[in-house]
């Protein structure tokens, strides 16, 4: 299936509306204007296997440029708005992309990229242009609304950070089957959507599962609902006019919906919610329990990365009888293996590999992407966990040293290769500490070159050092200050001693 066959079925049917506007976008005009982006991009010579990156905020055009770049047989890296000029770079220059689009709003960060990405030839823009940039809707407006001869299936290339805190790109095969050859409608099958359902979709569509679950509803016929920034009373108010019956949430939203004021809170109507799936970050139980109470037992956790290599899930039923659990694997098994590779006995920790799930790579990296390889050839994600009697997996651990803050992973690494730069730093540990609100928050422990100096006013000057070059959510918050790190001699540094200390003092 693809959003064509509803713009021939249904033309006028709404395929996605932005929450806060109301602006409405039929399947008809969805279809029309993938077709003259996938037109504009075969003109400009792009073809199957080609690359082009994205960086938009939750934009009207958004489904529009991923669905031509998706039936061109393209690879479309959605890269995060919130990122420095530095990071967009290095990701648009090992992604290979040969076209770049944004828009006006992020001119400050992207004009920067002029002269700086070789491979990209040619640069395009939303809602206005700067010098280097064409404009979006210039270019494809005299472009055919019929399809290209050649639509083959194209796929998102996404990246997360690794264990050192540089970005890798996920990767995998483009299919061979046909653009929109039939095949199972796996949401409908785990979650009963179709085309009655209404979809709501309140995170940044540059993050894997929004982006490829609001793709997987367009292509079997299920209305979106975007909303352009997550606001927990704009979000009950979407569910109540839009009469959502599905929805993906991370934890931080649950806990600051839950937070309202209950006159606030109780005003909405959400009885027309029938499905809230939840992932990204573990969530509490008691926040949990609390949301099972007021919505009723439709949530829905997963457990899965970008990666596609297994996927765990848990109803709100089996969660009730099993709290704390992400769930029992869908399309794979679960290894539960200790250091040496060897798998540990039932109810024992370790690090969680999937065997029988999708293939993946991380681009250009064989090493990283041997490195998340068991010799038996099962993949992992660097989580660690264990599994009870009845093959019920829980979670005891995070990827090593990942901050997951508000649903977003945040790898250290990044922060601490800027702040040992800072002439004042001579050396430093970023890491994790409680917040009640997002989980996590990035605390920055330095160990400076005069003591003497070390105060509010070095913290604030290295936190606004490290927010010039990365996305203000890598940054640390609060920085200490310690006259030695806990280092080995051989370099290591122990972040574990650093990180649990503050983990202990603050009672968890």
């Amino acid at each position: 299936m693809h959003p064509g066959i509803f713009a021939a079925e249904t033309p006028e049917r709404i395929a996605y509306v932005m929450a806060e506007t109301g602006e409405a976008v039929t399947f008809d005009q969805l279809e029309r204007a993938a077709n003259r982006g996938a037109h504009l991009f075969r003109s400009l010579g792009l073809k199957r296997g080609d690359h082009i990156a994205i960086m938009l905020e939750n934009h009207p055009r958004f489904f529009q440029i991923a669905w031509a770049a998706q039936r061109s047989g393209l690879y479309y890296t959605a890269i995060s708005w919130r990122l420095q000029h530095e990071e967009v770079e290095y990701i648009v220059n090992n992604s290979e992309s040969k076209l770049f689009i944004s828009s006006l709003p992020r001119r400050d960060v992207v004009e920067k990229l002029i002269g700086r990405t070789p491979g990209v030839r040619h640069f395009y823009m939303l809602d206005g242009t700067i010098a280097g940039y064409n404009a979006w809707e210039d270019a494809i407006a005299g472009m055919p609304e019929t399809p290209i001869a050649d639509q083959a299936e194209g796929a998102s290339m996404l990246y997360s950070s690794g264990t050192t805190g540089y970005p890798k790109g996920i990767s995998r095969a483009l299919v061979e089957t046909p653009y929109g050859a039939d095949g199972p409608n796996l949401f409908g099958m785990l979650y009963g959507m179709d085309k009655t359902s209404i979809y709501l979709s309140p995170a940044p569509l540059y993050h894997s599962a929004p982006l490829n679950f609001t793709m997987a509803c367009l292509r079997n016929g299920t209305q979106v609902v975007v909303m352009a920034h997550f606001e927990a009373e704009a979000a009950l108010a979407a569910i109540e006019r839009y009469r959502v019956t599905h929805s993906q949430w991370v934890p931080t939203m649950f806990v600051r919906m839950l937070k309202l004021d209950p006159s606030v809170r109780t005003k909405y109507d959400v009885s027309s919610l029938r499905c809230a799936i939840h992932a990204a970050a573990p969530c509490p139980i008691p926040v949990k329990e609390e949301m099972i109470a007021w919505w009723g037992p439709v949530l829905y956790e997963y457990y899965a990365g970008t990666e596609g290599n297994g996927f765990v899930q848990i109803n709100s039923q089996d969660w009730l009888t099993h709290k704390g659990s992400v769930g029992r694997p869908l399309n794979c098994e679960l290894h539960v293996c200790d250091d040496d590779g060897n798998e540990v006995p039932t109810g024992e920790s370790g690090t969680i590999y999937f065997g029988g799930g999708g293939v993946f790579e991380y681009y250009k990296d064989p090493e990283k992407t041997a490195g998340s390889r068991h010799p038996k050839g099962w993949s992992t994600l660097g989580d660690v966990g264990y599994l009870d009697e009845e093959g019920y997996l829980y979670l005891t651990d995070r990827k090593h040293f990942m901050i997951i803050s508000g649903g977003v992973n945040i790898y250290p690494q990044e922060a601490e290769n800027v702040l040992i730069t800072h002439p004042a730093v001579m050396d430093v540990a970023v890491f994790g500490v409680p917040n009640p609100d997002f989980g996590e928050e990035v605390k920055a422990v330095v160990q400076p070159r005069d003591m003497d100096q070390a105060g509010p006013e070095l913290a604030m000057e290295l936190i606004d050092f490290c927010r010039e070059h990365l996305s203000h959510i890598k940054c640390p918050r609060t920085v200490d200050f310690r006259p030695d790190l806990p280092r080995h001699p051989t370099g290591k540094l122990y972040k574990r001693l650093l990180r649990d200390e503050y983990w202990k003092a603050a009672g968890k």
